[in-house]
């Protein structure tokens, strides 16, 4: 089963600051729900261990995270494959960054999913309720983070 989606949010940091965060594998691993630790395997690849607690998704998953096409600071290619006991995922995210002033960036982000095992079983708008959930978790922290940065 697939799934999309896209949105966009607004930071406030210029371009360069935002692109130097999002990239932090510190940051990552704080903003990733139920990221337990993240290590690097080899450049721009991170292996994770995520702990899921919603609905059918709930489950351990171990994981790699990798940081794909980078075109320092526009945008990025983050692709995640997860295996666990509920199943698989593989998704791919493209976040593009621009500058709307020197304090100001636009964040947009499209991600694909692929879902495979018990976890394809709930459903298609469950699992785009969860992925929706698990996103929006993410942009918050990761909003939050970038303003830690800029203002230390």
């Amino acid at each position: 089963m697939s799934m999309n989606g896209k949105g966009s949010i607004t930071l406030e940091a210029g371009v360069e600051q935002a692109w130097d965060v999002l990239l932090n594998p510190e940051v990552l691993a704080k903003c990733i729900m139920g990221c337990n630790k993240l290590e690097l395997v080899e450049e721009g690849k991170y292996k994770a261990d995520l702990s899921v607690g919603i609905a059918a998704v709930k489950g351990s998953y171990s994981s790699t995270i990798e940081l794909a096409d980078l075109e320092k600071p526009k945008r990025y290619k983050l692709i995640v494959k997860g295996e666990g006991g509920p199943g698989h995922v593989e998704a791919t995210g493209v976040v593009d960054l621009s500058a709307v002033d020197a304090n100001t960036t636009t964040l947009n982000y499209e991600y694909e999913a692929e879902v495979g095992g018990k976890v394809a079983m709930i459903g298609q708008r469950m699992l785009g309720g969860v992925a929706k959930l698990i996103i929006n978790d993410f942009f918050k922290k990761f909003s939050k983070e970038v303003k830690q940065a800029v203002g230390s």
